[in-house]
């Protein structure tokens, strides 16, 4: 790749993307606080619901806390506990590799749901199903990352982007420059992970950053009426 295009994917869109992720979230949380939420079509049909999203969000979690440690923790620190790249690497895919492929099921299984059932497709909007499709097609990749790694198990890469992403928290101008030579699948991946971070405050995957207690003493209310017997039979006489 050439190295300015590497710059400007690794070096600037990963501040655009977290950027827009906190200034987006903060806003709309601000702004459009009946938005925030999951908007789960559970009461529609709980039909392949409940498999699909335990399998997807127990993955998910497990794949991301295992990025977010394997990438930010300092390799110091690994050092100093006689962690070796090369078990770190071993270890990263098998225990990514799992989370990655229960993830990838329950993802499908909530997808197929969404495209399949009259009742919820009716209920889900563009961004719902994009960005379900966004998450699978990166767990895909994700898995291809998985087979990449064969290549070089003695952690060698994993140091690399290590180096990057620290760099990135410490704003180091040639963070990009370390992961200039890896091989196109973890670019593709690392693109459109930073993708799925810019478009997250604007789909319903914000609903992970919240917690139920804000709920108690927000303005305003949330009217709910159900139809009586007697408008339901003037709607079905007419």
């Amino acid at each position: 790749m050439n190295a300015t295009v590497n710059t400007v994917l690794f070096g600037i869109y990963p501040y655009v993307a977290i950027t827009v992720l906190i200034l987006g979230c903060i806003i709309r949380y601000d702004r459009e606080q009946y938005t925030w939420r999951s908007q789960s079509s559970q009461l529609l049909r709980r039909r392949q619901l409940i498999w699909g999203s335990v399998l997807f969000h127990v993955g998910i979690l497990v794949v991301f806390l295992g990025h977010l440690v394997g990438l930010l923790t300092p390799i110091a620190i690994f050092d100093a506990l006689g962690i070796g790249h090369g078990f770190k690497q071993m270890a990263s895919m098998a225990v990514g590799g799992a989370a990655g492929v229960i993830s990838l099921l329950g993802g499908l299984i909530l997808l197929h749901r969404r495209l399949t059932d009259s009742r919820v497709r009716k209920t889900s909007s563009f961004s719902d199903i994009a960005i379900l499709a966004l998450l699978n097609l990166q767990l895909i990749i994700g898995l291809g990352t998985v087979f990449a790694s064969f290549s070089h198990l003695d952690g060698s890469e994993m140091v690399k982007f290590m180096a990057w992403a620290q760099g990135l928290y410490t704003f180091d101008l040639a963070a990009a420059s370390y992961i200039q030579d890896v091989h196109w699948v973890y670019k593709l991946h690392l693109f459109l992970g930073l993708t799925i971070f810019l478009v997250f405050p604007f789909t319903r995957l914000v609903h992970m950053l919240s917690a139920p207690l804000r709920y108690f003493w927000r303005s305003g209310y949330q009217v709910v009426r159900a139809r009586d017997r007697r408008a339901r039979g003037s709607a079905r006489a007419s």
